[in-house]
């Protein structure tokens, strides 16, 4: 809940890059407790929106955004 609110909010790269971090800490404890409870359909879920997440944190924290074009 945390992250998607500082998502809503749109602070900035910088601070939506961290809840995007938080999404993926959130993926893989829901991750462990798949394999735990032997749960597949909760366990693929969850690796994709991992992926996910992972894709947001390249683009908010790792990549240097453009700054022609990330006016745009």
């Amino acid at each position: 809940m945390i992250a998607a609110t500082v998502v809503a909010l749109d602070w900035g790269r910088r601070d939506t890059g961290w809840a995007m971090v938080l999404f993926c800490l959130s993926a893989v404890a829901w991750l462990v407790g798949a394999a735990v409870m032997r749960d597949w359909a909760l366990g693929s879920q969850n690796i994709v929106l991992l992926l996910i997440d992972l894709l947001g944190v390249y683009r908010y924290l790792i990549r240097n955004p453009d700054p022609q074009t990330e006016g745009a």
